[in-house]
């Protein structure tokens, strides 16, 4: 495990990776020793430098659910980020490319909470029953950490790759659709790039959620009230660049668009 000054310092690079869009050196090349525990804290000290800034928490992500996203990293266990209030964006905006390093879209359901979730011994049906209501979503990925090799301790410091999310389509109730069969069209600059069905991550979306849920117990914390929780994405990580227009068809849930400039 890393003492408190190396975690801090980590923490430190990765704030100022972001405002230059410069990728810092794999951490696990640097740091060999370094743990799960030791990527967790170092994401709370990003977090909290962030938090002081002004910003608020919005919700969590859950990443690496579905055999799809677990092919395309080569990381076979789940993770967890932070969502901040300015990363939730609003279908049919537009984003500055040059923001994000490495930014690539997943297609996802994001649950918002009506009531709190704990652990450990949350269930799905634990889930169901507190979620106010299921939303259509995109993930924008930003890198803050070299990609190539990176291990589950590299991606788990970097905020689990959370850029950003655009939220749309419509918002139903748990118990009103079939949340297993849940599908989307994800498209690029009109040509069609991924589908998928979220029964793919977990074999249902709500399951990374009631994970997320005994995961924080570990950790004497819980989810919130009104917390926006990300449930993984069920298609691959698609490549954006500037100029692109993306979009999803989900379907009777709707559609989401963005536009990267």
């Amino acid at each position: 495990m890393l003492d408190k000054s190396t975690r801090q310092a980590i923490a430190d690079e990765l704030v100022d990776a972001k405002q230059t869009r410069t990728p810092v050196p794999l951490l696990t090349a640097r740091y060999p020793e370094m743990t799960i525990e030791d990527s967790y804290a170092v994401q709370n000290l990003w977090a909290d430098r962030l938090l002081a800034s002004g910003r608020r928490v919005a919700g969590h992500k859950i990443g690496l659910t579905s055999k799809a996203m677990q092919a395309a990293t080569g990381i076979t266990e789940p993770d967890y980020g932070v969502i901040l209030d300015d990363m939730v964006l609003e279908n049919g905006c537009t984003l500055e490319w040059d923001r994000y390093t490495h930014p690539r879209v997943e297609v996802e359901l994001a649950f918002v909470l009506g009531r709190p979730l704990s652990g450990p011994d949350c269930t799905l049906f634990d889930v169901l029953d507190a979620t106010d209501y299921v939303i259509p979503a995109l993930e924008i990925l930003d890198s803050r950490i070299e990609m190539e090799g990176r291990t589950i301790v590299d991606t788990i410091a970097d905020n689990a790759a959370m850029g950003a999310m655009v939220v749309g389509g419509n918002p139903v109730k748990p118990a009103d659709v079939d949340l297993r069969w849940v599908s989307a069209l994800l498209y690029r600059n009109q040509g069609i790039e991924e589908t998928g069905v979220a029964a793919g991550v977990l074999n249902h979306p709500a399951a990374g959620v009631y994970w997320l849920a005994n995961k924080l117990a570990a950790h004497n914390t819980s989810l919130e009230a009104g917390e926006i929780i990300l449930a993984g994405s069920f298609t691959r990580p698609m490549w954006v660049y500037k100029g692109d227009t993306v979009f999803a068809d989900y379907g009777p849930l709707g559609t989401i668009t963005c536009r990267f400039e």
